[in-house]
C-alpha cells in the first residue's frame, strides 16, 4: 500500500484557498484570524487528517513549549510531591518540563540555568533558594518561584504565618508544659519564616513556655536522622517528664522524629505531641499518621504554572505589556488533625 504523505501547510492552504501565511498564523497567532476563518481551517485539518509536526512548529514559531524547573532535592517529600503536581499540569496547559536538582550548589544551579536557556525554555519555575531573586530577574525570562525569597520575581506561596498559628494553636489546646519549634536557620525574607513568627506570636499571646531549636538538618536521610537524634537526646535530657508539644517545620523531619521515638519506646509516648508542615504523602503514610499543616500542594502547583503561562502568553503578543512589578499569590493552608495529636480519636483527615 502507498504510504500517506505528511500534510503540509501548502496542502492546507490549497484545500482552504488561504495563503500559507494565513495557515501559519492559525497555528502561531490564532487570535489574529476571524473566528470564521479559524473554523474553516480547523475543519480542514480534520478532513485532511492533519498530524502536527512538533519539531517543525518549534522551528517555525521559535516557541519550544518547554518550562525549566530547579528543585532543591527529592529527599524532602514536599519537593517530590510538588514536582509531581507540577508535572500533572501538562494535561491542562500543554507545557513539558526539564528538571534539574540543585542540591544547594549555587554554581551547579547557574550551569543548569545556562543549559535550560540553551534549550530555549519559555519559562522557569524555581523552588531552590540558592540564587537571589535579583539575579533571576536579570535573566529577562518569565519566572515563578515557590517558597523562597521572591522580591524581584513572581511567586506562589503558602500563608506560612497562618500555618504557624494553626500548628501552635492545635498544640496549645492540649495543655503541653513546653512548646518546641524545630526549624533550620531561616532568613526573614523567606516565606517559610512565617512559620517561626506564627509560633512565636501564639506562644507570646497565650503565655506559653517555648523554645525554638535551629538546626541544619541536611538533604540526605542519614544526615537528617543523625541531627534529629541529637535534638531528641536534648529534649529527653532537658524536658524529661514534661508534656512536649513539638511543631516541626516539615513532614519529612516530623516523620524522622516520630520513627526515632517509636524505635526507642515502641510507640509514640503520651508526653510527645507532634505537628508537621506540608501535608506531603509521608504525613498520612507514617506508622502513626502525623498531624500537619496542609500546604494544598496541588493548588500551589496549578497556580504556579498558571501564573507562568500568563506571563509567557503575554510575551507572545505583538505588543506585550511587561509586568510593572512581580505578582505574589498566596494559598491558604488547611490544618489536618491526625493521631500524633489526637490520641483518643480515630485517624482523621478533616480540617478544623
Amino acid at each position: 500500500m502507498r504510504q500517506k504523505k505528511n500534510i503540509t501547510f501548502s496542502d492546507i492552504a490549497k484545500y482552504t484557498d488561504f495563503s500559507k501565511t494565513t495557515i501559519s498564523r492559525y497555528f502561531n497567532d490564532p487570535d489574529s484570524l476571524t473566528l470564521e476563518n479559524q473554523e474553516i481551517i480547523a475543519n480542514a485539518l480534520v478532513a485532511l487528517n492533519y498530524k502536527e509536526n512538533k519539531v517543525a512548529r518549534i522551528l517555525a514559531s521559535g516557541y519550544t513549549e518547554f518550562i525549566g524547573i530547579i528543585i532543591p532535592n527529592l529527599f524532602n517529600h514536599y519537593y517530590s510531591e510538588m514536582l509531581n503536581q507540577i508535572l500533572l499540569t501538562y494535561e491542562k496547559f500543554g507545557y513539558k518540563f526539564l528538571v534539574f536538582i540543585g542540591n544547594e550548589d549555587e554554581d551547579a544551579e547557574r550551569r543548569y540555568i545556562k543549559e535550560l536557556l540553551a534549550y530555549q525554555i519559555e519559562g522557569l519555575i524555581i523552588l531552590s533558594d540558592t540564587i537571589s531573586s535579583r539575579e533571576l530577574a536579570a535573566l529577562q525570562l518569565p519566572i515563578v518561584t515557590i517558597e523562597r525569597e521572591d522580591q524581584y520575581v513572581c511567586s506562589v506561596n503558602t500563608d506560612n504565618y497562618m500555618g504557624g498559628i494553626q500548628a501552635t494553636s492545635l498544640l496549645a489546646k492540649h495543655n503541653c508544659d513546653i512548646f518546641i519549634h524545630i526549624n533550620s536557620p531561616t532568613s526573614p525574607d523567606v516565606p517559610a519564616y512565617g512559620r517561626i513568627r506564627g509560633f512565636q506570636d501564639i506562644c507570646k499571646e497565650k503565655g506559653l513556655v517555648n523554645r525554638i531549636i535551629y538546626k541544619v538538618m541536611g538533604n540526605r536521610y542519614d544526615l537528617a536522622q543523625k541531627n534529629m537524634k541529637d535534638i531528641l537526646q536534648e529534649l529527653e535530657t532537658c524536658y524529661s517528664g514534661q508534656k512536649k508539644g513539638i511543631f516541626v517545620s516539615n513532614d519529612t523531619h516530623a516523620n524522622i522524629l516520630l520513627n526515632l521515638l517509636i524505635g526507642k519506646y515502641g510507640t509514640l509516648p503520651d508526653d510527645y505531641l507532634i505537628v508537621g508542615f506540608d501535608d506531603s504523602p509521608i504525613a498520612t503514610e507514617a506508622v502513626i499518621p502525623i498531624s500537619t499543616v496542609g500546604q494544598q500542594i496541588d493548588k500551589i502547583a496549578y497556580e504556579t504554572v498558571n501564573l507562568l503561562v500568563e506571563q509567557m502568553n503575554e510575551r507572545k503578543k505583538r505588543k506585550p505589556v511587561p509586568l510593572k512589578e512581580p505578582v505574589h499569590r498566596m494559598v491558604t493552608p488547611v490544618l489536618k488533625r491526625r493521631e500524633t495529636t489526637e490520641r483518643q480519636r480515630p485517624q482523621s483527615d478533616q480540617p478544623l
